[in-house]
């Protein structure tokens, strides 16, 4: 039992048995950053640390109406998903590495790989990514590994925290990150084909993209593959029941955020990345590859396949880092999916996109409310031209109850009125048109 200084009396003991005093303890700490005093208030009752944290929660604004997107949703999760997720076997499950002991955990990362391979129509899968942005940096090494290029082209639709996660990894890698910049909401053809040469191991695209609009980059693909270089597909999963999938189009590797397929906002986590590739590429794959095989007697059974953990043996020459086990946010992505079906997928998908229609056409008829791009081919995200900054209305109509939408600003230049809103199958009639009275009288 580990000895607890409680008193100061015990305190002064326990540093006079090791040696120390107090400044001789801290003295490695500048003075600048130290605190002027260690004194804790006294210890509180259980009843009085539960009457003081239920104080704090009640200062969070948990009740806002959602119209958020920008990469994370706020979707419907049935109750069978916590409840499924939520036994005991499945919480203290930790990384599978002995398959004898693991033929649960092992089938689950199996079944779910196999169902976003599915969905994506690509022919294989990892799982243990830990979100969006992570996946796609390490679909970029991937292509770097592949191609033995060091070039790649990402246009500025991605995502912007994807782009700003991707220049804080490669900061001190000699990798040539070239930007294009979207043309009316849509990838820029034109840059991205001039910018292609033979040192181009990728180009990485989204779709939707970060501003909600559709795109089909079956063109761009060819044109990509011509110069042997690869395309990197980000995805949103909830679209891929109505919309073409990455691998219809030709992508290479998709990535994306699984928080979509059953998992709460969060305020940030833990989510899920996903990533999918060709066979011909899967052994340059990074993160827990499940594989199906039998056992000495004959029995389906389910291994770690095609991966050691590398991270430990070859060290700067690992393919990735990637350690924390996601299988838990993996199989509620799984469970997700299962319970939906492919009908239900595809009827979520339509009620977003729908919801999203009625809610383009409610608020451009806002007088002085216009929409950014002249294209109107988007899942269930847009982007408007408010009269004024964006900003502004948006902390106007958080007290009155909306979390109405992402300011643009804060990623894109001249973009200080344009605010992007985002309508999930959630949102009622009724909601979207208080949100447009609301919007109306901010303005």
């Amino acid at each position: 039992m580990p000895f607890i200084a409680n008193t100061e009396e015990q305190r002064k003991q326990m540093l006079d048995d090791v040696g120390l005093t107090m400044e001789k303890l801290f003295s490695d700490i500048p003075a600048e950053l130290m605190c002027e005093s260690f004194s804790l208030p006294a210890g509180l009752s259980e009843q009085q640390v539960r009457n003081r944290l239920a104080e704090l929660a009640d200062k969070n604004s948990i009740n806002l109406t959602c119209f958020l997107g920008g990469g994370f949703y706020d979707h419907f999760i049935p109750a069978a998903v916590y409840s499924i997720i939520s036994r005991s076997e499945f919480y203290t499950a930790y990384t599978p590495y002995q398959p004898e002991l693991s033929q649960g955990t092992l089938q689950a990362i199996y079944e779910y790989q196999s169902a976003i391979c599915r969905l994506t129509e690509m022919e294989a899968a990892n799982a243990s990514i830990y979100d969006g942005g992570t996946a796609m940096y390490e679909a970029m090494m991937m292509a770097l590994r592949i191609t033995g290029r060091n070039k790649v082209i990402i246009d500025d639709s991605v995502n912007p925290i994807y782009r700003v996660m991707i220049k804080s990894y490669t900061r001190n890698l000699k990798i040539e990150l070239e930007q294009t910049h979207n043309s009316n909401g849509l990838a820029n053809r034109q840059q991205i084909l001039e910018g292609l040469d033979d040192e181009t191991a990728a180009v990485i695209l989204q779709n939707p993209n970060f501003f909600g609009c559709v795109d089909d980059f079956s063109d761009i693909a060819a044109a990509i593959h011509e110069k042997g270089a690869l395309l990197i597909v980000s995805c949103y999963p909830i679209s891929l029941g109505i919309l073409k999938t990455p691998g219809a189009m030709g992508a290479d590797i998709v990535t994306g955020e699984g928080q979509s397929m059953g998992m709460p906002m969060s305020f940030g986590g833990p989510y899920l990345g996903f990533m999918l590739t060709r066979n011909k590429y899967v052994r340059k794959m990074p993160g827990r590859i499940v594989g199906e095989t039998k056992d000495k007697f004959g029995r389906r059974s389910f291994v770690l396949t095609l991966q050691a953990r590398e991270q430990h043996i070859r060290r700067e020459k690992a393919t990735s880092n990637i350690c924390s086990n996601e299988a838990l946010c993996a199989l509620t992505a799984l469970v997700y999916l299962s319970l939906l079906g492919k009908t239900g997928l595809t009827e979520t998908a339509q009620l977003c996109a729908d919801k999203a229609s009625y809610a383009y056409q409610r608020l451009t008829s806002i007088p002085n409310v216009e929409p950014h791009f002249k294209s109107k081919w988007f899942f269930n995200e847009f982007v408007l031209d408010l009269p004024c900054e964006a900003a502004d209305v948006i902390a106007k109509l958080i007290e009155k109850g909306f979390a109405a939408g992402f300011p643009l600003s804060r990623y894109y230049k001249d973009m200080e009125n344009s605010i992007l809103i985002c309508v999930t199958e959630k949102r009622t009639k009724q909601q979207i048109g208080m949100l447009a009275e609301e919007l109306e009288s901010c303005l």
